[in-house]
């Protein structure tokens, strides 16, 4: 058995070098075998991928029989009320949502952001058909997912067709991010108050107006940007 000169491991017979420091091995009173095998496997496997279909399965078995055994509680034993729909609603909901990524990704992404919220709409009004009342659901549910939907597929637009880096895709998300806090907040003040109020959102938007500011100044000095990229590599 052989160990380094250098750090003191000791070393596989096979070994020609220090795996921790690259020393050559030398060790003149050893006999060398040639037919020694190496600690390593010499060749390498591939694990296999794993398939959409097959993990499309696996949520779809899952979902399925969350939906039939929620469905039996509720009818033969806990049926004082028909909470088992507003499971297998979202169950619905998260079966569609993972649709375009698990299984069929020809999907058009505006297209799926569009079932998505279309979808959602769906499982609001499933809430309001049971609680009975609809005007949260008219005064505030439409206008949000409808706002959110829009704001999302703006984002997915100009991340796709717009100039692509690392910049500009943080410029788009954060503008999206804080148009986003602003109507939330906006919608959500004149559902409840009947006016518009700008607290917590005025905060988030100024934060990211100052950071879309610089990474416009940023991506306008083109000397400034290529000494950042050598600096850290990217």
């Amino acid at each position: 058995m052989s160990y380094c000169v250098n750090c003191g491991v000791e070393l596989e017979a096979s070994l020609k070098q220090c795996p921790l420091c690259s020393t050559q091995v030398i060790n003149p009173n050893e006999v060398k075998n040639t037919q020694v095998s190496s600690p390593f496997p010499g060749e390498k496997e591939k694990v296999e991928a794993v398939m959409r279909k097959d993990v499309g399965i696996l949520i779809s078995i899952i979902l399925g029989c969350t939906i039939i055994t929620c469905g039996c509680l509720n009818y033969f034993i806990f049926n004082s009320n028909r909470w088992s729909l507003v499971v297998i609603g979202a169950r619905v909901l998260f079966r569609v949502i993972l649709f375009p990524v698990v299984i069929y990704e020809k999907l058009h992404i505006h297209l799926s952001i569009l079932f998505d919220g279309v979808t959602v709409l769906g499982y609001l009004y499933l809430i309001t058909w049971l609680t009975q009342t609809n005007k949260w659901f008219l005064g505030l549910g439409i206008p949000l997912v409808v706002f959110i939907t829009l704001v999302v597929e703006a984002y997915v637009f100009c991340a796709r067709k717009l100039p692509k880096s690392i910049l500009t895709g943080a410029l788009y998300a954060i503008t999206a991010f804080g148009i986003l806090c602003v109507g939330i907040e906006l919608l959500v003040d004149w559902y409840l108050f009947e006016k518009i109020i700008f607290r917590w959102s005025a905060i988030v938007a100024t934060v990211c107006i100052i950071i879309d500011a610089a990474i416009v100044t940023l991506l306008s000095m083109r000397r400034f940007r290529n000494a950042i990229r050598k600096r850290f590599h990217f």
